[in-house]
């Protein structure tokens, strides 16, 4: 076992679980089209991510906040490239073209966000914060230990 736990900000970015930091939170590429769903249960401590029915509906509030931010992004980005204030038209398409680019980030961290920031239930198990293990003992001892941390 390590000593070292792994950074939350490193966690967050790849999307692992809240709990152990290991597992996975999503399966497949961000980009890939039909895998971009999340888990059932976290590979590697078995923590189950939808905490109650219907929970990740609150994450389509945190993916508006999201897409109001990246929209006064893209209009600040698009107005100092272009310097023009005369066209809608310019500002309109980019902002769909850029949302509709940017809607697959907002579907895995508005989760990522709100498991991590604002699910007063999921903590950091430090204990769980370990490698995989290479043989089937250190599997068993594992799994063990995992079933009676969940209890």
């Amino acid at each position: 076992m390590t000593d070292l736990e792994t950074p939350k900000s490193w966690a967050m970015l790849h999307a692992k679980c809240p709990r152990c930091r290991r597992g996975n939170m999503f399966e497949g590429g961000m980009y890939r089209f039909g895998s971009n769903r999340i888990n059932i249960n976290c590979p590697h401590c078995h923590m189950t991510f939808e905490i109650e029915p219907g929970y990740f509906y609150a994450a389509m509030y945190v993916s508006y906040a999201l897409n109001i931010m990246e929209v006064g992004f893209f209009c600040t980005l698009t107005y100092l490239l272009t310097h023009n204030g005369d066209s809608p038209w310019l500002y309109v398409s980019t902002i769909i073209t850029g949302c509709l680019l940017i809607a697959p980030v907002n579907f895995r961290y508005s989760r990522v966000f709100l498991l991590y920031w604002l699910s007063p239930k999921v903590h950091y198990h430090r204990e769980l914060d370990r490698p995989e293990p290479k043989n089937t003992q250190e599997k068993a001892v594992n799994s063990f230990i995992n079933l009676k941390t969940i209890k």
